[in-house]
Order: C-alpha cells, then sequence, then structure tokens
C-alpha cells in the first residue's frame, strides 16, 4: 500500500533530493558517460538495492520476464539509470511501468552521458 500522508511526500523528496545530490556530485567530479553512483549513496548512508528483479503478475501467474530496477533507494524510490545521447518516451513510459509494478510511488530517470546533469534529469510520479 503506498502512503499519502503529508510526511511521507516530504521524506520522499528528501530522499529524491539526496540522490540527485550524488548524482550530480559523481557527475562533475568523474564528468558525463559514468553510470556509479551506488558509491556516493553509501556515503551519505542511502541504502541502495542494485539490479533488483521485478516479477509480473499476469493473470494470477508470476512471470520472470527479466524486468531489473537499476537503484532501488531505501525500498522506496526507484532510479533507472542511462548513459544514452537523450532521453525519450520509451524511457519514461519504463520507467511508470515500473513504479506501477513495483507499487511505488515515485522515480527517477537520470541520463548520465549529458554535458550537464540538470538536462539529464525526470522525475515521475504514480497515482497521485
Amino acid at each position: 500500500m503506498i502512503n499519502d500522508s503529508p510526511q511521507s511526500h516530504t521524506e520522499l523528496n528528501q530522499l529524491s533530493q539526496g540522490v540527485l545530490d550524488a548524482a550530480f556530485r559523481v557527475h562533475s567530479t568523474l564528468g558525463p558517460g559514468l553510470l556509479e553512483s551506488a558509491y556516493e549513496l553509501g556515503k551519505r548512508n542511502i541504502h541502495s538495492d542494485r539490479q533488483v528483479q521485478l516479477p509480473i503478475v499476469y493473470d494470477g501467474v508470476k512471470i520472470d520476464a527479466g524486468y531489473r530496477i537499476d537503484l532501488l533507494i531505501e525500498n522506496r524510490l526507484i532510479v533507472e539509470v542511462k548513459a544514452i545521447e537523450r532521453l525519450l518516451p520509451i524511457h519514461q513510459a519504463q520507467l511508470l511501468t515500473y513504479l506501477k509494478l513495483a507499487n511505488k510511488r515515485v522515480g527517477l530517470l537520470i541520463n548520465f552521458n549529458v554535458q550537464s546533469l540538470k538536462n539529464g534529469i525526470k522525475r515521475m510520479v504514480y497515482k497521485l
């Protein structure tokens, strides 16, 4: 069940900001094209699980379709990481699908292959 309390919204916003701060630090230190920010998250005491399996339940049958969440932060925030020329609508659709399947509210789509990281970030919310 998704928690809709104002405190929950504030906590998710703070968690999202912490992840973005870590991503900005990694990007500004190491440059574009690099994906690894999990180390920086750990330094900030933000727990993250990498490559989390995301099974699908369809018509009562659990299907392992091979979907994996790049980073699941504090079991509350999905982060999909890219290093591509530009984000496309299909990447946003993928994140929304992951949010739905994982029953999570907020996700970040971060493209590290940009000159300025602020141009490579898309924050998405499911079920407001």
